[in-house]
């Protein structure tokens, strides 16, 4: 694969690491993925933790969210309304009501407060040792880095979506850490 354009690779191994997601959570029990201690030093009642609810086979961040909520955390939930326009992060607490985008991914309401978030919580498909990322393919959490260049960037991952190396572009940025149910690779600049 290594042979390949970026974009052609990409496609591969994205359908690739789509598949072993999707086994993984099929072939075993419920996993849960902890809140791990450098993020939990890391929270005051100030913090903005943006969070995502979970597609398909995506690691979980939900009981890391209810953690973060239980120390104090203000926590938002991403919100696209369509492939040309950057993602926000808005404002969420469980309970509150969400709508379904046109993705068919639910999102707070349009009337939440933007926030902006200190720590963004990211789904991916893959990652390597380096703390790379590759995502879904929309680029939607590239620009949201670009955006919130401060935001300490963490991937949420089952451990089977880490290869050996993901093919980058130019605007691809990498995580400071991945979290997995295994533990945790920290990046640099942590």
């Amino acid at each position: 694969m290594t042979d390949l354009p970026p974009d052609t690779a990409k496609r591969a191994l994205r359908a690739q690491l789509r598949k072993r997601r999707r086994d993984f959570i099929a072939a075993g029990p419920s996993r849960t993925i902890a809140l791990p201690d450098f993020v939990k030093a890391r929270i005051t009642r100030t913090t903005v933790v943006a969070s995502y609810l979970p597609q398909a086979a995506e690691a979980d961040p939900l009981p890391m969210t209810s953690a973060l909520l239980a120390l104090g955390a203000r926590i938002a939930l991403p919100h696209v309304v369509t492939m040309g326009v950057p993602m926000r992060f808005l404002r969420w607490a469980p309970g509150d009501p969400l709508a379904t985008n046109r993705l068919g991914i639910d999102q707070p309401l349009d009337s939440a407060s933007e926030v902006t978030p200190d720590i963004i919580l990211t789904p991916l498909v893959g990652f390597d040792s380096d703390c790379n990322r590759l995502g879904q393919g929309g680029g939607f959490y590239d620009r949201a880095f670009d955006e919130h260049p401060r935001a300490l960037r963490i991937g949420v991952a089952w451990s089977v979506q880490q290869v050996e190396s993901i093919p980058t572009d130019q605007w691809d940025k990498r995580l400071h850490a991945v979290i997995t149910e295994c533990g945790v690779l920290m990046g640099e600049e942590i």
